[in-house]
Order: structure tokens, then sequence, then C-alpha cells
């Protein structure tokens, strides 16, 4: 028997380890053991729309239950596949679990997809394994860096290339709250180097002002019972935070001069008192981040997006390979908890938590 992390669909911040059968395993399938996984608050942006995106559907839970999508490495344990042997390792989206059975098609020497039947109406990106022995992504010394940043860094690096596509909506400036979360940083990174004459605007806890002024990635740092002080020039937003009562804020201070505003993640999980209606300025639109892929894919080419991301991934790198200490725990518990102190608010985001279950 394994175990699992269940969360409460209807109480995100309840979790508690239960144990799991680990059922034959089915012809064509693999069974994978979790190794190591981030926690973020990108998963917690997960939980938060696990209703409205659909993210309990890919692992599925007992009733009124979730188990929260992590990005992180496995290995193969036992194989019911001819292409996939025991012993190789992966990386992609697995369960806050210690294992995850999975059914690989479009198998490569690179990777496979999972073809199991109850993900197949969620997004492609999510159900892609990358096997590490042939993955050019793959660095064996970053592989931290891999589980904390890479999928943040895609979000960041997708949002500039939507923005930066439309000429920026005219904006002269962008606002970015929560501007500590690894996703804002990453949006910060790829905007200071394609669109540096949009000045970039990092708004934080009066606490973090000082970490994410050293950051470098921002022209502007200002505390969030500050919001005031916004220059009057036309802004873009992008809310990371999914606290109402700052974006309203936001859109109060700026006003015409605002010119697009763009939702993405929820890390202020208690302020989430309902969305901001009837404000001044454009009407939020929640950025997902797989349509635009497939997107810019389309528009510039497989290979070239990938060398893109690539190069663009290294920069970010650069910049951020001292602004976080990473910390390993041991334990499913030690996921649960974890989580459950990445729901408070009560991880430094100086800090980079990997779990190995």
């Amino acid at each position: 028997m394994s175990k699992a992390v269940h969360v409460s669909r209807k109480d995100i911040s309840s979790a508690e380890v239960v144990g799991i059968e680990d059922l034959p395993l089915p012809d064509g399938a693999v069974r994978l053991e979790v190794e190591s996984f981030s926690v973020t608050a990108n998963n917690i942006t997960y939980a938060v729309a696990g209703e409205m995106m659909g993210y309990w559907n890919f692992f599925p839970a007992a009733e009124g239950k979730g188990v929260v999508p992590m990005w992180g490495h496995a290995k193969v344990i036992e194989s019911n596949h001819p292409d996939i042997a025991e012993g190789e390792r992966v990386y992609g989206y697995l369960p806050m679990a210690e294992q995850l059975v999975v059914m690989p098609g479009k198998v490569t020497p690179s990777g496979f997809v999972d073809t199991i039947a109850h993900r197949q109406s969620m997004a492609a990106i999510y159900n892609q394994y990358s096997r590490l022995a042939a993955d050019p992504e793959h660095d064996p010394a970053r592989e931290n860096e891999r589980m904390i940043f890479g999928p943040l860094f895609k979000t960041g690096y997708l949002i500039e290339t939507m923005f930066r596509g439309d000429d920026w909506f005219g904006a002269e400036a962008m606002v970015l709250t929560s501007a500590s979360s690894k996703t804002a940083m990453a949006l910060a990174s790829v905007a200071k180097e394609k669109s540096p004459q949009v000045k970039r605007v990092g708004l934080t806890s009066a606490g973090n002002v000082d970490f994410v002024r050293a950051s470098g990635l921002y022209d502007e740092v200002i505390a969030y019972d500050a919001v005031g002080d916004l220059a009057q020039v036309p802004s873009v937003s992008v809310d990371f935070a999914g606290n109402s009562r700052l974006l309203r804020a936001i859109h109060e201070t700026l006003g015409e001069h605002l010119k697009y505003s763009c939702l993405v993640g929820a890390t202020h999980v208690g302020e989430r008192s309902g969305e901001a209606k009837d404000m001044p300025g454009p009407d939020p639109i929640l950025f997902f981040a797989p349509t635009y892929a497939v997107a810019a894919i389309k528009a510039m080419g497989a290979e070239a997006f990938g060398q893109d991301i690539a190069a663009s991934w290294r920069t970010f790198l650069g910049a951020v390979a001292d602004t976080v200490a990473f910390e390993t725990r041991s334990g499913i518990e030690a996921a649960r908890d974890t989580y459950a102190a990445m729901v408070g608010g009560d991880i430094d985001p100086a800090k980079g938590v990997v779990v190995k279950p």
C-alpha cells in the first residue's frame, strides 16, 4: 500500500495522508515511484482553481477530496510497456503521493504522453512526460531549479509573449502583484530581456520589499499599502495574488490608464473574497498558459519556440540563482505539512522547498 495526500475540495487548507491500495498493473501501463517534487504557490493555484479549471481531474481521489498536482521527478518501478524499462527516470506532472500509474502513448526516446482515459479531456501539456536519459532540458545539477522554477517560468514567458504580440496594448508600465512569487519573477525576467522599454513595477508585502528589490528584476518596488503611489501612465497589470481588494485598488488608482488587466493564479488564498466587480478600467481576463503555449508554438514553430524559451530560461536561472535557498524535506507527511504551510502563506519566498515523499 502506498500513500497520498488528499485535500478537501471545500476547504483546501484541510489535508490528510491516506493509504492507497496498489492494484495490479494493466497491460501497457507503467507504475512510477514519485522521487521528488517542489511545493510552490503554483500548486496552491491548482487547488484554488481545482473545480473551475479541472485540476482535480488529473489524479482521482475519494468523494469530496482531491489530489493536488505537482511538478517533479519519478522512477519506473514496474512496467508492462515494451518500450519503457524499469529503473528509468521521468519528469512531469505528478500527484502529491508516493506512486502514480500511467498509460504511456506516443512514446519517443525523449518522452511519452499519459493516455489514461480520465486525463484526455485536460490540456495536453499536462499529460506529457520527459524521459530524462534523452531529455535536452535535463541537467542533473539543476533538478531542484527545474521543479521549482520550470513550470512557473514558462507561464511568465508566455505572458510576456502575449503582451509583446499585442504591442503591450500601448502600455509604458507593467504592474505585477505578488512580485516575490516565482512566476512574477519569471515574467519580470523575460520582460527585462525582451521588452526593456516597459517599466516593471512590483507590488509586494512590506516584509518582502527588500527581497524583491534585491532580485534586480524590477524597476520599482512598492508595498501593497502604497498602491496609490502608482504612476499615472498607460499600464497593464498582472495579478498573481488573487486578492480582490488589491485588484480593485489597482484599477481605481490607474483608472483609464489601465489598458489590460491579467489574472494569473492566486497566492493570497485567505483573501479571495470574490471577484472585484464594477471596477474602473478593463474587465480582468484570466490567463490560461496551455492555450497560449499552443498559440506561441503555432506562431513561432516548435523548434524556434523551444530554442527561444530555453535561452530565456538560462537568462532567468542566472538572475535567480542566488535568490532562493533550497530545502529538502522527506516523507509524505512532510508533503502534507509543506502544502498546508504554503496555503497559509508561511513559506519564505527566499526558500525553495523540495519534497521527497
